[in-house]
């Protein structure tokens, strides 16, 4: 039986945790929160002591953290890296920094595989396995690894090491496009006569419609707008967008646009709520209210998909 060893157990990684674990795998599991440890253990898995014991006894590691220095931390500091054996892989699912990831690859003893796998599609995504997964690698790792992350949701190959956090960001770079432009959509019709469940009917069945309009408009109805995923973590995303763009040659306005946006956002309300305060900023700022009566489940509530339905 393959062994797992799971590093980071937060809002996708306990999930994602528990999914591999109810496919039967033998899973390692460890987070700096005993809390969430004691959480997978509770689901099935056997708990860590550490990083490096981790790494030793597992065939493939994973880890799922929440910016470039906590991998930094694990893998090198934490001795995870160097612990890894020969014939083993590490798989990163941490949106990541490319050159970070490269750079400690390259670092890996030999005999080791490293490939990239950020992920996609939210909580919700993680807790019923329709996650979507950017992987780059060499072709036999990605394919070793794809048996695994297929339990966790759609796997797509992006290409060589590194490639997988490059298509991530940019699927990040335009969600953080469309959440900016989702709230001044909301103001502009609203302030001009339009009612908020009128409106979010045309957009929705409209050339306006989008994963963001649907899945993130109800965390705005709702006013919790999604704290499982923070303004922190955007500004990291984002970041880290900048520094591909950089390599363009070309202006970028619309992300240059929502990098202020995100921004302006955090330094009003702080980077520990909710990504979707930058459309709460437009609602105060205008004076709106974008609070609509409906079933809108928060996407850490939601009922787990049935049985066998990946």
């Amino acid at each position: 039986m393959t062994v797992i060893g799971f590093i980071g157990l937060g809002n996708m990684g306990g999930p994602m945790c528990d999914r591999l674990t109810a496919a039967g795998y033998d899973v390692i599991a460890l987070d700096l929160d005993a809390e969430r440890t004691a959480a997978a253990v509770a689901n099935g898995a056997r708990a860590g002591e550490n990083p490096a014991q981790i790494a030793a006894d597992c065939d493939v590691l994973l880890t799922s953290l929440p910016q470039p220095p906590h991998v930094q931390a694990v893998m090198v500091d934490g001795g995870a890296l160097a612990a890894l054996r020969p014939g083993s892989m590490w798989v990163d699912l941490t949106t990541n920094r490319k050159e970070l990831v490269e750079e400690l690859a390259a670092a890996a003893p030999e005999g080791v595989d490293v490939c990239d796998s950020p992920v996609t599609g939210a909580v919700d995504g993680a807790r019923n396995g329709r996650l979507t997964l950017f992987i780059g690698g060499e072709d036999a790792p990605v394919a070793r690894a794809t048996e695994i992350l297929d339990h966790l949701g759609r796997v797509i190959a992006c290409g060589g090491l590194g490639t997988g956090n490059v298509v991530k960001l940019v699927t990040n770079q335009l969600w953080f496009i469309s959440a900016a432009a989702l709230g001044e959509g909301f103001a502009v019709g609203m302030a001009n006569g339009v009612q908020l469940d009128v409106l979010y009917d045309a957009i929705c069945d409209s050339v306006g419609d989008s994963f963001v309009a649907r899945h993130d408009g109800p965390s705005i109805f709702a006013g919790h707008y999604d704290p499982s995923f923070t303004l922190a973590l955007c500004n990291k995303d984002i970041g880290l967008v900048q520094e591909l763009q950089r390599s363009v040659g070309a202006d970028l306005p619309m992300t240059d646009a929502a990098r202020g946006a995100f921004a302006v956002a955090t330094e009003r309300y702080g980077g520990d709520v909710g990504e979707l305060h930058v459309a709460k900023r437009i609602e105060d700022d205008a004076g709106l209210s974008f609070r609509m009566a409906g079933d809108w489940t928060a996407p850490w509530e939601v009922v787990d998909a049935p049985e066998g339905d990946a």
